[in-house]
């Protein structure tokens, strides 16, 4: 199979799907592995580290999708390049598909066959775990005033307490945020709604971290005092509710901060948008928001080496093994099968944008299959399915 690299081109986005150590490992399997130019050179990965290990250097995206079967990116697929997309080609990239109408409509259009990477991960992503961890020092960055903040230092020093840190969602990535701010010194509360989470939070963070269970009455009765609130939980793209509404930041200390590393829009924090690198805040109500949607892509090296190695056994499956093969050998790549030759197959975009949609082991013809790898949906947001004719 031949493989193609792609340089991102979102803003602010410097990490590659494929380290020289990936490239070097399919090239030994037997495929043929282009490379954009400069893919990795932003996140520490030259050129000549790629051709070192037999993969090809190509000088623009349009060579790497005109020759590879199957190409692969970290972020979503621009408009720049669904004209360039072939029927029958492989995309797996991070797609967002619930939230991107016209890259669906491009992805279905061109007949691609396309998994969303962001559903592949056994173990949680560790663009997760980068976020959580990021994002709480972006947190503590824009607490000092000279940042916009009140001037609030994280930790504690000698007459005068740390600062007060609400971690909403302890899963990977609030778990990154909190052991972040908690070994900083804060005075740090993790809300989730899993008891057994909280529980488990007890026994591995210290004393400074204390749990409780989030719902919107708690968060209310504890937000008057808090400094930093950093929002982990992943919203169901249904729901209407929110768990910090606008209303609820006239109750915040002004000069406050809010960071968003979920970055759902409509989401746990109603006044959050998406913002970028190049201006990461704004205020509403004298509360700073932090609204960058790929907060990893500030550490590229760091992530590129730990998120490359993690979807690699799904790439290296595709390549030797088909997809039939590898989907039906791990459930959670078949699950984030998005869009297959034409058909929708990614349940919680038919949602969103009510569209009809098959199951991948519809179009995949795995209905009657004994030996499926079986896992949880990517998403609690689902509809009775509509067939496709």
């Amino acid at each position: 199979m031949i493989i193609g690299v792609l340089k991102e081109i979102k803003s602010g986005e410097s990490r590659v799907i494929m380290t020289p150590i990936e490239a070097g490992e399919l090239v030994e399997d037997g495929h043929k592995v282009l490379v954009q130019s400069n893919a990795g050179a932003n996140a520490g990965f030259e050129d000549s580290e790629y051709t070192a290990v037999g993969a090809e250097i190509k000088e623009n995206m349009k060579d790497i999708y005109e020759a590879s079967d199957m190409v692969v990116k970290v972020k979503e697929i621009e408009p720049i390049e669904y004209g360039l997309i072939k029927e029958g080609q492989i995309i797996f990239a991070c797609i967002h598909p619930a939230a991107n109408r016209e890259e669906v409509d491009a992805l279905i259009k061109r007949r691609a066959i396309a998994f969303t990477a962001e559903d592949t991960h056994r173990f949680g992503s560790p663009n997760c775990e980068v976020a959580g961890k990021l994002g709480a020092l972006m947190g503590v960055h824009y607490l000092l005033s000279i940042n916009g903040g009140r001037g609030q230092l994280i930790c504690g020093i000698g007459g005068a307490p740390g600062a007060k840190v609400l971690v909403l969602g302890a899963g990977i990535v609030g778990k990154g945020a909190a052991q972040i701010v908690s070994s900083l010194g804060a005075q740090v509360t993790l809300m989730d709604i899993n008891i057994g989470i909280l529980r488990h939070s007890e026994e591995i963070f210290p004393k400074n971290v204390q749990t409780m269970f989030s719902n919107q009455q708690n968060i209310k009765k504890i937000l008057p005092n808090i400094d930093l609130v950093i929002n982990c939980v992943k919203w169901p793209k249904h729901r209407e509710d929110h768990l910090i509404t606008k209303d609820m930041l006239k109750i915040m200390k002004k000069g406050s901060v809010i960071v968003d590393v979920s970055a759902d829009v409509g989401g746990a924090i109603e006044t959050y948008r998406p913002t970028s690198h190049e201006t990461p805040t704004y205020v509403i109500d004298g509360v700073i928001h932090y609204g960058v949607d790929n907060i990893p892509g500030a550490a590229p090296h760091t992530t590129s080496i730990a998120y490359a190695a993690s979807v690699f056994p799904h790439l290296r499956a595709i390549a030797n093994d088909g997809i039939v093969e590898a989907v039906k050998k791990d459930g959670y790549l078949r699950r984030s099968l998005t869009a297959f030759k034409g058909v929708l197959t990614h349940e919680e975009t038919s949602v969103i944008q009510n569209r009809p949609w098959k199951t991948p082991e519809e179009v995949l013809g795995l209905i009657d299959c004994n030996y499926l790898d079986y896992v949880p949906k990517a998403t609690s947001t689902k509809e009775k399915k509509k067939n496709i004719k």
